[in-house]
Protein backbone atom coordinates (compact mmCIF):
# COMPACT_ATOMS: atom_id res chain seq x y z
CA UNK A 1 0.00 0.00 0.00
CA UNK A 2 1.36 3.38 -0.94
CA UNK A 3 -0.09 6.85 -0.85
CA UNK A 4 -0.04 6.94 -4.66
CA UNK A 5 -2.71 5.68 -7.06
CA UNK A 6 -6.22 5.01 -5.80
CA UNK A 7 -5.07 4.95 -2.17
CA UNK A 8 -3.54 8.38 -2.65
CA UNK A 9 -6.91 9.73 -3.77
CA UNK A 10 -8.56 8.32 -0.63
CA UNK A 11 -5.89 9.76 1.66
CA UNK A 12 -6.03 13.14 -0.09
CA UNK A 13 -9.82 13.27 0.31
CA UNK A 14 -9.45 12.46 4.01
CA UNK A 15 -6.89 15.23 4.38
CA UNK A 16 -9.32 17.71 2.78
CA UNK A 17 -12.17 16.65 5.07
CA UNK A 18 -9.92 16.72 8.15
CA UNK A 19 -8.96 20.32 7.43
CA UNK A 20 -12.62 21.29 7.89
CA UNK A 21 -13.75 18.83 10.55
CA UNK A 22 -12.38 16.30 13.02
CA UNK A 23 -15.62 14.33 12.83
CA UNK A 24 -14.49 11.99 10.04
CA UNK A 25 -12.06 9.11 10.26
CA UNK A 26 -11.26 6.00 8.25
CA UNK A 27 -11.27 2.63 9.99
CA UNK A 28 -9.03 0.31 8.00
CA UNK A 29 -9.53 -3.29 9.02
CA UNK A 30 -8.26 -5.33 6.12
CA UNK A 31 -5.95 -5.00 3.14
CA UNK A 32 -6.94 -5.87 -0.39
CA UNK A 33 -5.36 -5.26 -3.76
CA UNK A 34 -1.85 -6.50 -3.00
CA UNK A 35 -0.11 -9.84 -2.88
CA UNK A 36 -0.89 -9.96 0.83
CA UNK A 37 -4.32 -11.35 0.02
CA UNK A 38 -2.86 -14.86 0.09
CA UNK A 39 -1.33 -14.29 3.53
CA UNK A 40 -3.09 -15.31 6.76
CA UNK A 41 -5.21 -12.71 8.53
CA UNK A 42 -2.56 -12.11 11.19
CA UNK A 43 0.08 -11.20 8.56
CA UNK A 44 -2.30 -8.86 6.71
CA UNK A 45 -3.31 -7.09 9.93
CA UNK A 46 0.28 -6.79 11.14
CA UNK A 47 1.38 -5.33 7.80
CA UNK A 48 -1.52 -2.89 7.70
CA UNK A 49 -0.83 -1.81 11.30
CA UNK A 50 2.79 -1.03 10.43
CA UNK A 51 1.72 0.94 7.33
CA UNK A 52 -0.75 3.03 9.30
CA UNK A 53 1.52 3.65 12.29
CA UNK A 54 2.89 6.92 10.89
CA UNK A 55 -0.23 8.21 9.13
CA UNK A 56 -2.07 11.46 9.70
CA UNK A 57 -4.78 11.87 12.33
CA UNK A 58 -8.05 10.41 11.15
CA UNK A 59 -6.66 7.03 10.10
CA UNK A 60 -7.37 4.39 12.67
CA UNK A 61 -6.30 0.75 12.78
CA UNK A 62 -9.05 -1.60 13.90
CA UNK A 63 -7.44 -3.72 16.61
CA UNK A 64 -8.06 -7.45 16.81
CA UNK A 65 -10.11 -8.37 19.88
CA UNK A 66 -9.59 -11.87 21.28
CA UNK A 67 -12.41 -11.90 23.86
CA UNK A 68 -15.33 -14.32 23.39
CA UNK A 69 -17.59 -13.20 20.55
CA UNK A 70 -20.78 -13.14 22.62
CA UNK A 71 -19.15 -10.77 25.13
CA UNK A 72 -17.83 -8.48 22.40
CA UNK A 73 -21.23 -8.47 20.68
CA UNK A 74 -23.07 -7.53 23.90
CA UNK A 75 -20.67 -4.64 24.49
CA UNK A 76 -20.99 -3.50 20.86
CA UNK A 77 -24.79 -3.48 21.21
CA UNK A 78 -24.59 -1.60 24.53
CA UNK A 79 -22.43 1.03 22.81
CA UNK A 80 -25.04 1.37 20.04
CA UNK A 81 -22.72 0.00 17.36
CA UNK A 82 -24.15 -1.63 14.24
CA UNK A 83 -22.55 -4.98 15.04
CA UNK A 84 -19.34 -6.98 14.81
CA UNK A 85 -17.47 -9.02 12.23
CA UNK A 86 -15.51 -12.07 13.36
CA UNK A 87 -12.73 -13.47 11.18
CA UNK A 88 -11.09 -16.85 11.57
CA UNK A 89 -7.43 -16.63 12.56
CA UNK A 90 -5.17 -17.98 9.82
CA UNK A 91 -7.75 -17.31 7.11
CA UNK A 92 -6.76 -15.92 3.74
CA UNK A 93 -8.52 -12.98 2.10
CA UNK A 94 -11.49 -13.84 -0.12
CA UNK A 95 -13.80 -11.32 -1.69
CA UNK A 96 -17.35 -11.63 -0.42
CA UNK A 97 -18.71 -13.72 2.40
CA UNK A 98 -17.05 -16.95 3.37
CA UNK A 99 -17.20 -19.45 6.23
CA UNK A 100 -14.06 -17.75 7.61
CA UNK A 101 -15.94 -14.66 8.74
CA UNK A 102 -19.23 -14.05 10.49
CA UNK A 103 -21.19 -10.81 10.71
CA UNK A 104 -23.51 -10.18 13.65
CA UNK A 105 -25.84 -7.17 13.46
CA UNK A 106 -27.23 -5.32 16.46
CA UNK A 107 -31.04 -5.37 15.97
CA UNK A 108 -31.31 -2.16 18.03
CA UNK A 109 -28.92 -0.10 15.90
CA UNK A 110 -30.60 2.62 13.80
CA UNK A 111 -28.98 1.42 10.54
CA UNK A 112 -30.13 -2.15 11.14
CA UNK A 113 -33.66 -0.98 12.00
CA UNK A 114 -33.78 1.06 8.76
CA UNK A 115 -32.54 -1.95 6.79
CA UNK A 116 -35.26 -4.15 8.33
CA UNK A 117 -37.93 -1.55 7.56
CA UNK A 118 -36.77 -1.29 3.95
CA UNK A 119 -36.86 -5.08 3.60
CA UNK A 120 -40.36 -5.17 5.11
CA UNK A 121 -41.64 -2.52 2.66
CA UNK A 122 -40.40 -4.33 -0.44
Amino acid sequence: MTTGGRYGAVFERLRQVLRRSRQVFLCAFDLNGTHLSREPLEVRKSTLASLLRARLPGLQFNQHITHPGDLVFRHACAMGLEGIVSKRLGSRYNSGRTRDWLKFKNPGAPAVKREAEEDWNR
